[in-house]
């Protein structure tokens, strides 16, 4: 199959003319950012875990590819009960991932090729070993330092059952029952997802203060943004009142908790908005951001972390779990654009990350809303469906999220053995699948065999098995095959970057296509998408610039340099392909 229709000319990062738009202060209004989960993204010292300095050796590999900026899953301070979620000290980075002078080294490094780069803050939680609850455990009932965190005497005649009836996200109660000073069983702490992941309660002004004190300081260090986990998390209802049902998990993201997607986080974030502003000036002006991980039952209400005052951008996560049909994407996308239009914020699109299965195995096995697929299902139908859902999502308006290892076109690994798994929900029971370390498998670089470039030495470890037939997958494998999905990325990115009519916007003007078909136009580009199992034929809208499978065919059985309403075309199932009137 042909992908190269139109060679694309990539914009200088600097020079005369219009700017690139990583050196625009609006630059996040249609960034492509890409996910760096760090243990599995790159290992430099070869002990089989990923780390900084393989991240700082890979991004001339990320500038390349096409991409505006990094966001680095957390690499800072922490036990590890939930692969770094679990924050024992902000400041610091934890000793498998290197020391503060990589993270400085990351962004200078990053900078210097044009990247902005991201960090993640874990403001909902921090660890059990974090220095506030270690104190509060040890000063007893009473203690001030309890009143930061959400510690309450018990229910029943001596205690023993939790405070309300909250379920953890990793399944269980939301309660642990501590054990005083002096040895007997004393009050419960509140977390959300594992017993090692304390909430806070932000009704302390001290986690405010300190919160605002973490930002500044990676601030200082010259991050661009952040990303906020569990940022509908930080608030709970007045009372901590029973929710009165079990299975709570089936819940979120339809229902209203009383832990989630409260009114009160709002000030937060209009209280940390500010901040940015003190960091105007420099090479890249006032343009640092905030991007919200919120789980919501609407798209409208994800819309209000996104307010002016507020944050810049928030996860589409209704795209995300949207199956490969055109009746349904419609519907999500003109439902996303219109929720963001009034508050003058960037639609964000996203199809996989860290905790969910790569959306080429979900769309290798039957339409399903599920982000969580344990079977890998058909794997040629899968990445085709995948890489024509790149292409759909690259075209429309606003902002992208990419995830390591989607642009080689990587399933999940649904075969991992239970003894390696790490995830800390797969032991534990009514919480999330527990099956994400499938998507957390550690990137194939180059090599035929196992790490495959991602540690320094052949044969080296890596922190979860990677597949054998990964080789054939590696970034040195596809790199210059013009039918590989690598350079089908690259291509993409390129043209994207390029041409006038994609990026930022608001709006996207349908046409009228065959069932099973999205057909849009944005200015003078026109994308089509056959989400269906057979060819359709439709008018030509263009002329061809990129397709994520078989070339386009025109009436007379040629491919090529078509124009609008020359005829009609040939789109093959699974499909999407790029037009142009210029």
């Amino acid at each position: 199959m042909t992908q190269h229709l139109v060679v694309p000319v990539r914009p200088a990062l600097s020079g005369e003319g219009e700017p690139d738009a990583r050196r625009r202060a609006d630059w996040w209004r249609e960034a492509v950012i890409y996910q760096v989960y760090p243990r599995s993204f790159a290992d430099a010292n070869g002990d089989g875990m990923g780390d900084l300095a393989g991240v700082r050796a890979r991004l001339p590999y990320l500038r390349d590819l096409g991409v505006d900026a990094v966001w680095l899953s957390p690499f800072y301070a922490s036990p590890q009960a939930d692969a770094g979620y679990d924050v024992s000290d902000y400041r610091r980075v934890d000793p498998m991932f290197g020391e503060l002078a990589d993270a400085a080294g990351l962004i200078e490094d990053a900078h210097a090729l044009g990247l902005r780069v991201i960090f993640d803050i874990v403001p909902n939680h921090c660890s059990d070993q974090h220095e506030w609850f270690q104190q509060a455990l040890r000063e007893g009932p009473g203690s001030a330092l309890r009143r930061r965190f959400h510690f309450r005497p018990g229910k029943g005649e001596n205690g023993e059952l939790p405070p309300n009836d909250w379920e953890s996200i990793f399944g269980g109660p939301a309660w642990t029952r501590v054990t005083e000073p002096d040895g007997t069983p004393g009050e419960w702490y509140l977390h959300l997802f594992a017993p090692e992941q304390p909430d806070f309660d932000w009704d302390h002004p001290a986690v405010a203060d300190e919160f605002r004190s973490i930002l500044r300081f990676w601030l200082d260090l010259g991050v661009d943004g952040f990303r906020i986990d569990v940022a509908h998390g930080l608030v709970k209802a007045p009372g901590l009142p029973d929710l009165g049902v079990h299975d709570q998990l089936k819940l979120l993201g339809h229902d209203a908790m009383p832990f989630f997607d409260q009114d009160g986080v709002h000030e937060i974030y209009r209280s940390w908005r500010p901040i940015l502003a003190e960091y105007s000036g420099g090479e890249y002006g006032d343009d640092r951001i905030f991007v919200a991980e919120a789980w919501t039952p609407t798209v409208a209400r994800t819309a209000e972390y996104v307010r002016e005052d507020e944050l810049h951008q928030a996860f589409n996560f209704q795209y995300l779990a949207t199956p490969w049909e055109a009746e349904a994407l419609r519907e999500v996308v003109d439902l996303t654009l219109d929720a963001m239009r009034p508050v003058g914020a960037p639609a964000t699109w996203v199809l996989s990350n860290h905790d969910v299965t790569r959306h080429a195995t979900r769309f290798a096995n039957e339409p399903s809303t599920s982000t969580q697929i344990r079977t890998p299902g058909d794997r040629e139908l899968g990445l085709r469906r995948a890489r024509a859902a790149t292409l759909l999502m690259l075209a429309l308006p606003g902002s992208a999220y990419l995830y390591q290892g989607e642009e080689l076109g990587l399933p999940d690994v649904t075969d991992l053995p239970d003894e390696v798994r790490q995830d800390p929900s797969f032991h534990r029971q009514n919480g999330q699948d527990g099956y994400r370390d499938g998507c957390r498998v550690p990137l194939p670089w180059s090599g035929t065999a196992a790490p495959f470039g991602f540690g320094p030495a052949e044969g080296g470890p890596s922190w979860l098995p990677q597949p054998p037939g990964w080789a054939e997958l590696s970034v040195e494998m596809q790199t210059g095959d013009p039918t590989s999905t690598l350079e089908l990325y690259r291509s993409a990115l390129a043209i994207r970057a390029e041409h006038p009519a994609l990026g930022a916007g608001d709006g996207v003007d349908w046409l009228d296509a065959p069932e099973g078909v999205l057909a849009f136009r944005r200015g003078a580009f026109t994308c089509v998408a056959n989400t269906g199992s057979a060819p359709v034929r439709l008018p030509v809208p263009g002329r061809p610039l990129l397709t994520s499978g078989a070339e386009p065919v025109l009436d007379g059985g040629t491919a090529g340099s078509g124009t609008a309403g020359s005829g009609t075309v040939e789109v093959a199932a699974d499909t999407t392909v790029w037009w142009t009137d210029r």
